[in-house]
């Protein structure tokens, strides 16, 4: 054979062996799918700019450009010579001490959304914002009973709200939050019969909460109205395992929660985690919150992958985004760099939000389809 005719059979033979790998990866790259044939397989979703936000508190979510757009609305004149001096009254500072001194972050916020038209505009803007952060469903939870300085009836500040939230495209919900304290309990009844009177299964105001200073006035001091709650119906999660310890999450289950704020510290009592556990909560998690409220002193303890580890059923959400200076992308960002958090277990954490919403199944389903969460091929999952 002459070198040429032999050269041609060998480039011949290298570019068959090329086809014949490139058949057998398309072959076994459709192995074991069981896909039905007319069902068109999603591509593996990236979850690096779609969210769900459960722990959201409006006050605590106010920015600077909101405050700002809130300024101009209603003609309010800030206490700050420019947006660096305004940064610094709405975000925490470095040497917070407690959860005590976080609260007093809310003041400024709080003064911007006493009108009817102030609220409403507040609940827009914070949608919209946490919207173009990739959230694509929120829960946004305020106290009405802090809305009424200046005239408002708390049945006007959850007016003013739903209004809010008809004015934005992305999917909302409110949680109506009592408060603790002292000689608020005319208050907090008031809070309670609004929402039974606007409880709907989505779009509007479909659970409760109780929000403030958990050590200083706790869990234990509101077992008769959540038991009123628990009677009327309405769904509830209650701030527990933050300032105080697993004993408030232990309360706050057995009053009925199927949610709990924070319950960060939950693992102080392994008898309270495996109630947790076997109850199905949720726990909707916070880390940087609990860091500058000092809920966890020491982060590299964090128990957000232990918790999961263990069945428990956990999510990532921002509490107070404005007052924090952080957006949801950052928790997770967070949480991948402390402990490596996969595109597996973000799976979970998105699979949990959507179980755990104060929404109705065909909500939870669309948005199940709209993550890929349908599909149950965990081998899609990038390591």
């Amino acid at each position: 054979m002459n070198p040429t005719k032999r050269f041609e059979n060998k480039t011949y033979g290298i570019f068959r062996s090329i086809l014949l790998v490139l058949a057998l990866t398309v072959c076994l790259s459709g192995c074991g799918k069981h896909q039905k044939a007319d069902e068109k397989e999603p591509a593996p979703v990236s979850y690096a700019d779609r969210y769900i936000d459960l722990h959201l508190h409006l006050d605590g979510a106010v920015t600077v450009e909101i405050a700002k757009q809130l300024e101009e609305l209603q003609n309010i004149k800030l206490p700050a010579a420019d947006d660096e001096e305004l940064k610094r009254l709405l975000t925490v500072p470095a040497d917070c001490e407690s959860l005590n001194d976080f609260l007093e972050c809310f003041n400024l916020p709080l003064s911007l959304m006493q009108t009817p038209e102030g609220l409403s505009e507040a609940v827009r803007l914070v949608a919209e914002n946490v919207k173009s952060q990739g959230v694509i469903y929120a829960e946004i939870r305020f106290a009405p009973q802090l809305h009424t300085e200046r005239g408002m009836t708390q049945e006007d500040a959850i007016r003013a709200a739903l209004d809010g939230i008809k004015k934005t495209d992305l999917k909302v919900n409110l949680i109506l939050c009592l408060m603790r304290g002292e000689g608020n309990e005319a208050l907090n009844e008031e809070t309670l019969r609004l929402a039974k009177k606007y409880l709907v299964a989505d779009g509007g105001v479909t659970a409760i909460d109780i929000a403030g200073a958990e050590a200083l006035y706790p869990t234990s001091n509101y077992r008769e109205i959540f038991a009123a709650a628990k009677e009327a119906g309405i769904p509830f999660t209650i701030h527990a395992g933050e300032a105080n310890g697993a004993e408030s999450v232990r309360l706050a289950i057995e009053f009925g929660a199927t949610r709990i704020g924070h319950g960060v510290r939950i693992y102080e009592d392994p008898e309270v985690m495996k109630l947790v556990k076997e109850k199905g909560v949720t726990l909707e998690m916070c880390p940087t919150s609990n860091r500058q409220t000092h809920a966890i002193e020491d982060m590299s303890k964090y128990p957000l992958i232990d918790y999961m580890n263990q069945g428990i059923k956990v999510t990532l959400n921002t509490d107070d985004m404005g007052i924090e200076g952080i957006t949801l992308s950052d928790e997770y960002h967070y949480m991948e760099q402390m402990f490596h958090l996969t595109p597996g277990q973000e799976r979970t954490l998105l699979r949990n939000a959507i179980d755990a919403a104060f929404t109705t199944e065909e909500v939870k389903a669309s948005l199940r389809a709209e993550l890929g969460l349908n599909y149950e091929l965990e081998t899609w999952s990038v390591k």
